[in-house]
């Protein structure tokens, strides 16, 4: 019955706000949201369309003549490649840092959790300048490393440490709080029932987190392919070599060569389209698990009061 109270408030609440908002005047509305637009147009819409225009403004022909130059597709493997290895990596840390924050209490948590988010506090420059100063000539391991012949910065492996680096943080911080959330019942009355650990995962833990770690592995994703400032530092930006996509673009910038940075441009602008509707299906995906969980226990509530 108290379940069933609360639930009642709770939506009594959400219509006196929502009334309560609905009731602001007409031109306050229409101020507000035409500033919005205005903002979204000058800010967001125009470099879009600007971008692939200027792709395009030679026609078809020159936009794919582009697809031919060397290091136009180095860049392209090159970024696919180190995706490749930095999603993977970063999805089983994140999964792994989740697990451990929501589920157990230990010392030093908070710690974690920080360290968790130190590369969004971290400039992207300030860690590719870290990596070199660790493994550079001159670094700590600089001689070592050239003595056995290992190369790490202006090779793919210093893209990789960096890349690993500022894009660790995305997949733990979408499942941390969904799985604090959720809590762990159904976990344990697995576990109850003789359940190993690895069946609990795969069958309870994972299919409740599906949609959210989807949603960390394409933001990882998109920041991994479009990272710019820490790998500029670590790469040296060698032609057909060291450069990534966003490198490239400068690279064929800084050499007059406009129509193949705006056709490589295009390509990133185009991966974050679609990462957004991604982004975009994943939440409704997500919010209509959540509805459906909370009707659920509505239900329960309101047959253990009847």
């Amino acid at each position: 019955m108290a379940g069933t109270i609360a639930i009642r408030i709770t939506s009594s609440g959400s219509a006196a706000v929502k009334s309560a908002a609905a009731s602001e005047p007409a031109w306050l509305r229409r101020t507000l949201i035409g500033i919005t637009l205005l903002f979204l147009g000058l800010f967001l819409i125009l470099p879009v369309v600007a971008v692939f225009g200027e792709a395009l403004q030679n026609g078809a022909k020159a936009y794919f003549a582009s697809f031919t130059d060397p290091d136009f597709l180095s860049s392209i493997r090159l970024t696919l490649f180190t995706a490749a290895i930095v999603v993977p990596l970063n999805t089983l840390f994140g999964l792994a840092a989740a697990w451990a924050v929501a589920r157990f209490e230990f010392k030093g948590k908070s710690l974690l959790v920080t360290l968790i988010d130190l590369p969004f506090a971290v400039s992207p420059v300030i860690a590719g300048l870290v990596f070199v100063l660790l493994f550079g000539l001159d670094g700590y391991f600089g001689p070592w490393l050239l003595k056995h012949g290992i190369h790490i910065v202006f090779a793919w492996p210093g893209i990789v440490l960096v890349t690993i680096f500022v894009s660790f943080p995305f997949v733990a911080r979408v499942l941390i709080p969904l799985m604090q959330n959720q809590g762990q019942e159904e976990e344990l009355a697995a576990l109850s029932l003789g359940a190993s650990g690895w069946q609990t995962f795969w069958r309870i833990t994972l299919p409740n987190i599906k949609w959210a770690l989807l949603y960390g592995v394409i933001l990882c994703n998109a920041r991994a392919m479009g990272e710019f400032g820490g790998v500029n530092v670590v790469s040296g930006q060698i032609p057909g070599l060291t450069n990534t996509m966003p490198l490239q673009v400068e690279e064929y910038w800084d050499d007059y060569k406009f129509v193949p940075a705006f056709t490589l441009a295009s390509l990133l602008v185009g991966l974050a389209l679609v990462t957004l509707a991604l982004k975009e299906f994943l939440e409704w995906r997500t919010r209509v698990q959540i509805e459906r969980s909370e009707k659920l226990a509505q239900d329960v509530v309101e047959r253990i009061a009847a």
